[in-house]
């Protein structure tokens, strides 16, 4: 289990003028920023015209877990959501940066252990990137938007300094409440896990009070979950509230939440939407926990569409990050320099 990242206002949004982006082909290049040992590697997509002035930049944190950069898994998660949303994302005049997350695929030089992390750990990442991001792009700050556990990331590193190199945040499918919380809902949601509550529980109790649980006393069932490997990240996780850290956060902030998500519900996008006065929350009734269009109620085609690359995003994703981040673009003060 891992998670993912965010950052603050720059002491201006990035001035656009958005020609026919969709025109031509958005324009992809690799892109390196330092990690603690070695190179973290991502993928930059520009809209398309040479001649589009400066665009803004978004840098796209990735979900739990071993996820790429363009949102896919070796855990059955196929459905290219960060791909999808960049290209989309492009053809709007809006620049992005996704991410391959320290330890993993191309960022795999850049730790040793990439199960050896905390949210602290990942909040520094999503600075190191902003800083590349600003001086490849001439960007005079980066949107930063976190999907799923990338979320808490992104808050972390957000208000770690109120950074004015960040423009605001987007969460997307984002928990707004602690993980230990979460963790247990999705455990006693499932029946079959009946007989393992008590220790699960017990296990995160511990966790939350920042003690690591012996292996001894965990189940075979559960030991994935609480596996010493990743104790450290957990009692990091566990230890951050969501809506505490959108609460202290006073850049623009969208938040992006379907109705039909499996792991986040809701509720949760309405309490970080609560805590933040300034933030805007948009509703998408059809939207999964991918991002997919999903008609029914029926758990099994929802997890269908994890393995669709070929599915677009739902309907009203794009526009709504789109929306937001031109809108605050224009309310801040323009900015020299262009992306590349």
């Amino acid at each position: 289990m891992k998670a993912c990242l965010l950052h603050l206002l720059a002491r201006a949004a990035v001035a656009v003028t958005v020609v026919s982006a969709a025109a031509a082909e958005p324009r992809e290049k690799p892109l390196e920023a330092p990690g603690p040992l070695g190179p973290l590697r991502g993928t930059l997509l520009s809209p398309a015209a040479p001649d589009t002035p400066l665009a803004p930049v978004l840098l796209i944190v990735p979900g739990s877990g071993p996820t790429d950069r363009d949102g896919n898994s070796p855990l059955g998660v196929k459905a290219s959501t960060y791909r999808l949303l960049a290209e989309g994302l492009a053809a709007k005049g809006i620049a992005t940066v996704r991410i391959d997350k320290r330890g993993l695929y191309g960022s795999a030089g850049g730790v040793a252990d990439p199960d050896a992390v905390t949210i602290k750990d990942y909040a520094g990442d999503v600075r190191r990137w902003v800083d590349t991001i600003r001086e490849a792009s001439g960007a005079g700050c980066v949107w930063v938007l976190g999907h799923s556990e990338g979320g808490l990331v992104a808050l972390a590193a957000a208000t770690a300094r109120q950074d004015p190199t960040v423009c605001g945040v987007v969460l997307v499918a984002s928990t707004g409440r602690p993980m230990g919380q979460v963790l247990r809902e999705q455990l006693r949601a499932n029946p079959a896990n009946a007989p393992l509550l008590d220790q699960a529980m017990a296990a995160i109790d511990a966790l939350e009070a920042g003690r690591r649980v012996e292996m001894a006393d965990v189940q075979p069932a559960l030991r994935p979950v609480f596996h010493p490997k990743v104790q450290g990240f957990l009692i990091s996780a566990f230890a951050i509230d969501p809506a505490e850290l959108a609460g202290r956060y006073t850049k623009p902030l969208l938040i992006v939440q379907g109705g039909r998500d499996l792991q986040v519900g809701v509720a949760d996008a309405q309490r970080l939407r609560q805590a933040a006065a300034q933030s805007k929350l948009v509703l998408l009734p059809e939207a999964n926990h991918v991002l997919k269009a999903v008609e029914t109620d029926d758990r099994a085609a929802n997890l269908a569409t994890y393995g669709r690359a070929d599915l677009p995003l739902a309907p009203g994703v794009v526009d709504a990050i789109a929306d937001f981040v031109l809108t605050r673009r224009l309310q801040q003060a323009p900015q020299a320099g262009a992306a590349r």
